[in-house]
């Protein structure tokens, strides 16, 4: 695999400078038992939404979190200032937190000879197993794995890193412009290194599940719809894709699988939802489908994210999108293959005409939504220029490099996405203000991928003036 990631290594030596400022461990490549980071942990204890109601403790008792505490930016524990209440008794602790991988990797990091770690009254960590040697005996662990297990609607590729811990960076230059802003080729490589180390990343994450599950067609339909999903739908679309797997839709009219997908989903409207006969006709359509095949539903409470988003991004239309490619009608996972084998140096596009070809339907190109009247004059494609980078990009080339397929030439074409917030922050402090986009990295998706990289790596948990950030010393190296 990391044939087709060549400049990888070299970011990964940059990373070698971090001085643990994060929780990100560079040097540490995926295992097939766990293969994502302590910052996914971290966002799963601060997030009420993702941390498990109560864990379980020796003795009979049961902890729950009254307070996650404050997300610590600094050297020390990973949150300060946390309350727990431990059962029966309506015990109230107060301290620190440490997250780990491994009950061993604290004793690895040596927090047990470190005053900073003295008030730590949990450990974290995702896998459960004997306490570390070091570890006081007052400091309660508490394992994830095994109470986040049953969490159907979870999974650790779906958290938005970036969203955490929503901290605030200054308009001033920061001082990795210096080596930057007036050095474009060595930016554009910086960020290319940057984008490769990023996409093997994603590539040993679809690796590591596919050796978990050993089913290629459900892993490659469940990181579609996942990235079909968008941020605002990731995990109730990989639940669904969990619901209702590749193999039945394989086995289904495109119109069968779209209302196997919507009735499963709960999302399947009346027919009065239509202003139009052939949109109330087409619904009960798709309900006397349902109805014959009477299969498992979400639960009532799925977190759908049905308001304050567009309309071409809403979830029945994404569900329409994949019936579109995962019917019978399609070999998605076949056809991109051969495609990129064929065309490597021109795949994106090619590709990106196979995915639109496939979800062509007349019924969506001329609506919105089953609430809107068809308008034959204007064509709403079911997947804009977007959101088929992001499936390209995202997944079709990363699980390619996870199979085995030489990608390189492929690595150096991707197709730009939408500029996002996190792209300029960063591209503001590696450039500096006055840099223009567009000779940098706005037409690039291999440029974006390095910015995000760097965002997590290193933008993320800088502090106010970007003081001990490493990014700065590799580059003067």
């Amino acid at each position: 695999m990391d044939i087709c990631f060549p400049l990888a290594d070299g970011y990964a030596r940059i990373l070698g400078h971090h001085d643990g400022l994060t929780a990100h461990e560079p040097s540490a490549r995926y295992r097939t038992a766990f293969h994502w980071s302590e910052r996914h942990l971290q966002c799963i204890w601060f997030d009420s939404r993702y941390r498990p109601k109560a864990f379980p403790l020796a003795g009979g008792e049961t902890l729950t979190v009254i307070e996650p505490g404050e997300w610590n930016l600094e050297a020390g524990p990973d949150f300060i200032n946390a309350t727990l209440l431990i059962q029966p008794g309506a015990r109230r602790i107060r301290g620190d937190i440490e997250v780990h991988v491994r009950p061993a990797d604290w004793d690895a990091h040596r927090h047990g000879a470190d005053p900073a770690y003295a008030n730590v009254i949990a450990h974290v960590t995702w896998f459960a197993g004997p306490a570390a040697k070091t570890l006081p005996s007052a400091v309660c662990p508490l394992p994830l794995a095994e109470p986040l297990a049953a969490r159907a609607d979870l999974s650790l590729d779906d958290i938005d890193l970036k969203a955490y811990p929503h901290a605030a960076l200054p308009e001033t230059p920061r001082p990795c412009s210096v080596f930057l802003k007036d050095d474009p080729a060595r930016a554009k490589e910086t960020l290319r290194m940057a984008g490769h180390h990023r996409l093997r990343e994603k590539a040993a994450r679809i690796l590591a599940r596919l050796n978990q599950s050993g089913d290629r067609q459900q892993v490659f339909y469940e990181e579609v719809m996942a990235a079909l999903g968008y941020k605002n739908n990731q995990p109730p679309f990989r639940a669904l894709a969990r619901l209702v797997p590749a193999a039945a839709l394989r086995e289904a009219s495109r119109e069968g699988a779209f209302a196997a997908l919507l009735g499963a989903s709960r999302l399947l409207p009346q027919p009065d939802a239509a202003p139009d006969a052939e949109g109330k006709r087409f619904i009960r359509a798709l309900w006397d489908t349902w109805w014959k095949q009477s299969g498992d539903t979400l639960p009532e409470d799925t977190p759908w994210c049905l308001h304050n988003i567009r309309p071409h991004n809403s979830p029945v239309r994404r569900l329409a999108a994949a019936a579109a490619l995962f019917s019978d009608t399609h070999d998605l996972l076949g056809d991109t293959g051969r495609l990129m084998a064929n065309h490597p140096d021109a795949w994106f596009r090619y590709v990106a005409e196979h995915l639109e070809n496939a979800c062509e339907w007349d019924f969506w190109n001329q609506r919105l939504a089953f609430s809107s009247a068809p308008d034959a004059s204007r064509n709403h494609a079911l997947l804009g220029d977007n959101r088929t980078a992001a499936i390209l990009v995202n997944v079709i080339l990363p699980f390619a490099a996870a199979e085995g397929s030489h990608t390189h030439c492929a690595v150096n074409h991707l197709p730009p996405e939408d500029i996002s917030a996190p792209m300029r922050l960063t591209a503001l402090h590696l450039f500096g203000r006055d840099h223009n986009p567009a000779a940098l990295y706005a037409d690039n998706g291999l440029l974006q991928q390095g910015l995000l990289q760097i965002h997590t790596d290193f933008c993320l948990n800088a502090q106010p003036d970007c003081a001990g950030c490493r990014l700065c010393a590799a580059l003067a190296e």
